[in-house]
């Protein structure tokens, strides 16, 4: 399969799956089944019917409103759709469509919800760190078994790393991010350092945004959550860490 048709499946793919990830977004945090009963509107919870439930496009004819009352459906869902669709599609680009691309995918498939549940409920829920660290480790050792060592290495390190800043400051930091920094690295592997540092750079940034706004101490009660920060970092660790670690190492070393 050429590079090409491989990421028109992948977006495809993407949206469909970017779909179920809304629905794990709204549900896991409320301890609510992710397949019991269906996808239905959450104001008169009618069911949706199937030709409403296509990605993107069921919202956009039936103009963000639910057909049987209706109220308005947020522009999140076709949102976190479509940027499901784009990085599945952008992922293949980069790696190829063959074993290299597993990894990656299922990487930027589980920031997704993780960053979804963090801005909503300041969270990152455990059962998808223990998904995530397994399908990560499981992958590596089908694609890239040698590398598997540097993996676990990037892992302890990320995590540690966090680990000491979360007993230094627990306000500023949960064990949420310690475990997605751990997770991350079980992904990344060496890539996760620039990963994390556009983490640390981004969200620093953001926060001094926010106290310049509202003052000091304001804006240290706006409890920002860090996770979409190391997921933006996860993005750039995927797309372009390992290039910007070999540049660093032919230019200081």
């Amino acid at each position: 399969m050429s590079t090409a048709a491989g990421a028109v499946l992948a977006g495809i793919a993407g949206a469909l799956i970017g779909s179920f990830l809304n629905v794990v977004a709204y549900r896991l945090p409320r301890h609510e089944s992710l397949l019991h009963p269906g996808s239905r509107c959450p104001h008169c919870e009618t069911p949706i019917k199937p030709y409403d439930n296509v990605p993107v496009l069921g919202w956009l004819w039936l103009r963000g409103r639910c057909r049987a009352c209706g109220a308005s459906i947020s522009w999140r869902y076709p949102l976190v759709e479509a940027v499901t669709a784009l990085l599945c599609a952008a992922v293949v680009l980069r790696y190829g469509a063959d074993s290299d691309v597993w990894l990656p995918l299922a990487f930027v498939i589980l920031l997704v919800p993780v960053t979804l549940i963090d801005l909503d409920f300041h969270i990152i829920p455990n059962v998808l760190m223990a998904i995530g660290a397994v399908v990560a480790v499981a992958l590596v050792l089908a694609t890239q078994s040698g590398d598997l060592a540097q993996h676990l290495i990037a892992a302890a390190a990320a995590g540690g790393f966090f680990l000491i800043a979360a007993i230094a400051y627990p306000a500023g930091m949960g064990m949420g991010d310690v475990k997605l920094a751990g997770v991350m690295g079980l992904y990344l592997g060496r890539a996760v350092a620039p990963a994390i540092f556009t983490a640390l750079v981004a969200g620093t940034v953001v926060g001094a945004v926010v106290i310049a706004r509202y003052g000091a101490t304001e804006g240290r009660k706006k409890g920002i959550p860090f996770g979409p920060w190391l997921a933006l970092g996860g993005v750039v660790g995927v797309f372009a860490g390992d290039a910007i670690v070999d540049w660093y190492l032919d230019t200081f070393t």
